[in-house]
């Protein structure tokens, strides 16, 4: 992809209004940068990242701007970047350098080689094709896991409003978390509800939450972690038991915390995939709302959680974030027309019409419907199915699955450039699918590595921060005469992981006295009949299926 690159020699940037100033001293080694990103089709600026390096691929730092990989190791891909979300002045060596540039997820990425070694001053504008606009489309993103730590309120301000920005957030959940002697470095702790409301701006919104968890040892598993979003007060304890808190004991479920989150209106999303004992009993109870994945690292693939719930007739909504800081550009896109609330928002998500990326952008009908719209067929047909995968990195190829096996798979094609180059890629299918039974179906491009589990065995390809690329719609439910899904085995795996959970609480757990681990047992009791009671159904009827 080529840009509009302007390179003008002598002009005094300085006296331009609006730009970050740079000492006036004039340093023989270096040129002076005016850096802007605009819209290739309308010449609107954009905010975006910008990467600048050497023929000798150093990567250079790009002051005043911010780190886009502030808080995170140096060494990863993410440090390369930085944030550009108006035009700026920095100062980089007289030489020829290569500037890349992209915004959010939805534009090329753009390459230029430009050089410096004559001029003590140049304008660099360059600009950006977009392949997808999601606004456009009626969708909005969210990522719903973020903690800020071991920075200043000012430096954490500024970090939040920029990366977000640059990256394409439209809403982003700042969440307050409690552990022992390590959280007075938690900044992201020292933000009010209306704090986080005043750093608002045209592009992004943020919003408040809670990380209500349990752990037996200090990063060990325990009950789980869940997020409360959008509450108008903490829920306390925040953090339970003396694994976490070096107080206390174990005697107190996530439970009591998600019950007391939905009298105040809040909306409860389970953290960390599998991770944890309690998320099985509370999705039967129907207390969460939705589920993430790779919020904070992988625990488990797909398979773990969402194809086992899904299998076993329980709508589950995907849901992702990034947790300590935003490392990745991961999201999750609901219908969203117009402006809207963060807790309209979160009703859109808790509905189930969810997809999660960070990367590839998918488009998911099935019959007409929507992703997550339930389709009830009064006998078997075939039905029309609909979808799209689209971004700016290869990711090989788009897949449809039911009931947890992949049925098409359609490889990705490059699109915009010479075999790829500059451009973006994309995956179409559109079938006609025979319905006979009930089941579930989504869409998805190659799911990331997973330990432990085949077939999740190999690396899919990376985003520009060195994240491995996944996009997952949450499902579709296609009802068959009145009857969902119901996989015996899923079911049963899921009552097995509930009755393994109670030797090990009893195991593990510090309780004051019998009555605080019986108020802990409790939970999984209720969920161990409830799913005892499917099966028995199930077999009574003879509509499980294996």
């Amino acid at each position: 992809m080529r840009i509009s690159l302007f390179v003008a020699v002598g002009v005094c940037l300085l006296m331009i209004g609006g730009l970050t100033s740079v000492p006036a001293t004039q340093d023989r080694e270096s040129c002076q940068v005016r850096l802007s990103l605009v819209d290739a089709v309308s010449g609107e600026p954009l905010p975006g990242l910008i990467r600048v390096r050497t023929t000798q691929g150093e990567y250079l730092p790009l002051a005043p701007l911010l780190p886009r990989g502030q808080g995170l190791p140096e060494a990863d891909a993410i440090a390369q970047w930085f944030a550009l979300v108006r035009p700026a002045i920095v100062r980089v060596p007289r030489a020829q350098l290569e500037f890349a540039a992209f915004s959010g997820l939805d534009t090329e990425l753009t390459v230029e080689s430009v050089d410096l070694q004559e001029h003590s001053s140049a304008d660099v504008k360059l600009k950006l094709r977009r392949f997808h606009n999601a606004r456009e489309q009626g969708l909005q993103n969210a990522n719903t896991h973020v903690h800020i730590n071991k920075i200043t309120r000012a430096e954490s301000d500024r970090y939040l409003v920029e990366s977000a920005t640059a990256d394409g957030l439209d809403l982003v959940f700042v969440s307050y978390l409690e552990r022992a002697e390590a959280d007075v470095e938690y900044t992201s702790n020292r933000y009010a509800r209306s704090d986080l409301h005043a750093l608002n701006t045209n592009h992004v919104h943020f919003d408040n939450g809670e990380e209500h968890r349990h752990n037996f040892a200090a990063h060990g598993q325990g009950y789980g972690h869940v997020m409360l979003l959008s509450i108008p007060e903490l829920v306390y304890p925040v953090s339970i038991g003396p694994g976490i808190m070096k107080t206390g004991t174990d005697g107190i479920p996530l439970r009591r915390g998600i019950e007391r989150a939905h009298d105040i209106g809040g909306t409860v999303i389970w953290c960390h995939n599998d991770w944890g004992l309690e998320d099985v009993p509370n999705w039967l109870s129907g207390r969460l709302h939705a589920n993430n994945i790779f919020d904070g690292g992988t625990h488990g693939s797909y398979a773990h959680s969402f194809y086992r719930y899904w299998n076993a007739g329980i709508r589950v909504p995907m849901s992702t974030g990034t947790d300590w800081f935003i490392y990745d550009f991961n999201r999750v896109y609901v219908p969203a027309p117009g402006r809207i609330t963060p807790e309209q928002w979160l009703d859109q998500l808790a509905a189930g019409r969810s997809f999660i990326t960070n990367g590839p952008l998918l488009e998911f009908t099935v019959d007409g419907l929507g992703i997550g719209e339930p389709l009830v067929l009064d006998a078997p047909r075939s039905i029309g199915v609909k979808g799209r995968a689209i971004g700016r990195v290869d990711f090989a190829r788009l897949e449809l699955i039911r009931n947890g096996e992949v049925i098409n798979a359609i490889a990705s094609r490059p699109t915009g450039g010479s075999e790829g180059e500059g451009g973006h890629f994309s995956a179409e299918l559109d079938l006609m699918l025979d319905v006979s039974v009930p089941c579930w179906i989504a869409l998805r491009t190659p799911p990331p590595f997973a330990p432990n589990d085949p077939q999740f065995a190999s690396r899919t390809p990376e985003n520009e921060f060195g994240g491995e690329l996944f996009s997952h719609t949450s499902a579709t439910f296609i009802d068959v005469g009145n009857r969902r899904v119901f996989q015996v085995d899923a079911a049963q795996s899921l009552l097995d992981d509930m009755q393994n959970s109670r030797p090990l609480i009893a195991q593990e757990g510090l309780f004051a006295d019998d009555a605080e681990q019986r108020a802990v047992l409790e939970v999984y009791d209720e969920g161990i009949a409830v799913m005892q009671a499917r099966l028995a159904a199930a077999a009574s009827t003879d509509e499980g299926n294996r």
